[in-house]
């Protein structure tokens, strides 16, 4: 039975940088509970209105909780990450329109549109106490460090797994991370209350989120990319 960690968002970063110190070292076997902050690092409050989606300026990258370090692993190792838990961590989720971004017509969407959703009882998103969308949250973004120098950006899914925005990551599935740099150097955030089977508005329901993750190891097994595997399957 492994240890048991906590990991809050006092401290993120917004790039991938593999010369970030880890914020935390664990071994294979240990589960770490960390709290993480919504995509727009906070900004948004249940009493946001429309134009605070421009107000909010340029996209400086997800704010993410980490690194975490793990004892052993290798370059060619895969990183298990055990999805444990994921749930809200404050009352209130949103989704935000930006003309311009998105698939979304800009001549059908010409303005900025923000919906703050009620997700106080973990169960549901709640929409201006009319429409109720199921909650299934997963974390939008997490990854290993990479093996390139520098700062990466965070908005695009890379070999390190990063903004996959994939729905099916939610509690009980499994995702294997290959592991480019010594430790993995784990970092997680943007965390969604629900989604679609895409972001056709650039956002889902955005939130901040407590994730339970455990991490095991397999060692030498060399993936090229993340893959992963649900609980059904």
């Amino acid at each position: 039975m492994g240890a048991a960690h906590a990991l809050d968002s006092s401290a993120v970063h917004y790039e991938w940088n593999n010369a970030l110190a880890p914020r935390l070292t664990i071994d294979p076997g240990d589960t770490v509970v960390v709290d993480t902050r919504d995509a727009a690092d906070g900004f948004y409050t249940p009493a946001s209105v429309h134009a605070d989606v421009l107000a909010r300026g340029p996209f400086r990258g997800h704010p993410l909780t980490g690194p975490v370090a793990v004892r052993g692993a290798a370059p060619g190792d895969v990183l298990v990450v055990e999805i444990l838990e994921v749930v809200p961590r404050a009352p209130f989720g949103w989704t935000a329109i930006r003309p311009g971004r998105g698939l979304l017509p800009e001549s059908e969407f010409p303005k900025p549109f923000l919906q703050i959703w009620d997700v106080s009882d973990g169960e549901v998103a709640r929409m201006n106490g009319e429409v109720a969308v199921p909650l299934a949250p997963f974390p939008g973004v997490m990854g290993t460090a990479l093996d390139v120098p520098g700062g990466h950006s965070t908005m695009p899914p890379r070999k390190n797994g990063g903004n996959m925005d994939v729905k099916q990551l939610v509690a009980g599935t499994t995702l294997y991370l290959p592991v480019w740099v010594e430790g993995a150097l784990f970092s997680v955030g943007d965390g969604h209350g629900a989604q679609g089977d895409g972001e056709v508005c650039v956002t889902a329901v955005e939130m901040s989120a407590r994730v339970t993750l455990r991490f095991g190891l397999e060692r030498g097994r060399r993936l090229p990319e993340p893959r992963f595997r649900t609980a059904a399957t």
